[in-house]
């Protein structure tokens, strides 16, 4: 199909635990409120947000790979690290996330980082020229995953005036969010007006949305699982003035079907790397997820929330992990164990850090 075209980090709250996980899905039922001016969409061409548990598409764009009865069509693939806590050889560390991502030589944004000098000192010191990406993926609406979009499209915009002209979005991340105040808590509702008035546009996914041969957005991500991978404290405004509780319903992640399997990028992995997962085999392709990489918000798991992760992630076959960001140095060590990996294919995420679908993962000599 065509896709429908109008024209103080508190983002990343300690993970709550579990309990007792349920065979019952989550449905959340949020709505846009409409935006200052059109913003762009993908699905059913309306700016109300279906509830989280039924986003699913009638129909894809294009038959996945599996309804082909083939492999992935992504041959070549490689992602590098732009933003993060720790950081190697060059570049700065953050409370953020970025990364370059590049898919048979298209390449795009995926998140901006915290700080707005981050993404474009990083990608400078590390020879990563972004003048000549044109698109960028927002995960969710928090700020350390949208801070440097501004300054990215301001400085890049000198050199191309298409760079980073178009944002993918989920549908939710303009709701309001009133902190305890009433003053509003939403990073990217700033953002937003500032990047439009650059020459920006956003591009709302409601659904699961091929971009180009294999490459996926999901669009939101049904909660079929209670990881319950976000804030507690937060709330969203609904259209009727009700403050219900913030799941970050917008909240989604880039697949790419490739020969070898599934890879996911995600940025904070809010609505739980499970639920994303599970979602994305249901969607794209039901096959081995061949890598993670990026936050995962497990950064406070207990040692049940592992086990229970970990068989999960044994059950899809995962071959290569990269815990960045929000995941946590000690639950990478935790999932290399139960998963019975290796330092060669999981480690924890570092500024530069790349993984390559031919050469696997290269973490960068301070988590090797």
């Amino acid at each position: 199909m065509t896709p429908h075209l109008n024209t103080a980090v508190d983002s990343c709250v300690p993970n709550r635990r579990f309990g007792a996980i349920v065979a019952a899905g989550v449905a959340v039922l949020v709505a846009m409120v409409p935006a200052t001016r059109p913003v762009p969409a993908i699905g059913r061409g309306t700016d109300q947000d279906p509830p989280a548990a039924a986003v699913a598409p009638a129909a894809p764009a294009r038959a996945p790979a599996a309804a082909q009865g083939g492999p992935g069509p992504v041959k070549s693939l490689e992602v590098v690290i732009l933003s993060t806590m720790l950081t190697d050889r060059a570049g700065v560390g953050e409370w953020g996330f970025s990364a370059l991502v590049e898919a048979d030589g298209r390449r795009m944004l995926f998140d901006t980082g915290a700080r707005p000098e981050t993404v474009l000192r990083n990608a400078r010191e590390l020879n990563v020229d972004l003048s000549g990406v044109t698109e960028v993926i927002l995960s969710h609406h928090h700020g350390d995953h949208t801070g440097g979009l501004v300054t990215l499209r301001r400085d890049l915009a000198r050199r191309n005036p298409d760079a980073l002209r178009r944002a993918y979005v989920g549908a939710g991340i303009f709701l309001s969010r009133p902190g305890p105040d009433g003053g509003e808590t939403n990073e990217a509702l700033a953002a937003k007006t500032e990047y439009e008035a650059l020459g920006g546009s956003f591009v709302v996914v409601e659904r699961p949305t091929e971009l180009f041969p294999g490459a996926w957005l999901t669009g939101p991500v049904p909660r079929t699982y209670p990881e319950r991978n976000w804030s507690l404290k937060r709330t969203i405004r609904s259209p009727d003035g009700r403050l219900v509780e913030d799941n970050v319903p917008e909240d989604m992640s880039l697949v790419l079907d490739t020969a070898k399997g599934l890879v996911l990028v995600a940025g904070c992995g809010h609505a739980g790397i499970i639920n994303t997962l599970e979602y994305a085999r249901r969607q794209v392709r039901e096959t081995r997820v061949h890598a993670a990489l990026g936050g995962f918000h497990l950064f406070e798991a207990d040692a049940a929330t592992l086990d229970w992760t970990a068989a999960k992630l044994r059950g899809f076959g995962l071959e290569n992990l990269l815990g960045a960001h929000c995941t946590g140095i000690e639950p990478v060590f935790g999932l290399r164990q139960r998963l019975g990996l290796g330092r060669a294919t999981c480690a924890v995420g570092a500024v530069g850090a790349r993984f390559d679908l031919q050469a696997g993962l290269d973490p960068g000599a301070i988590a090797r």
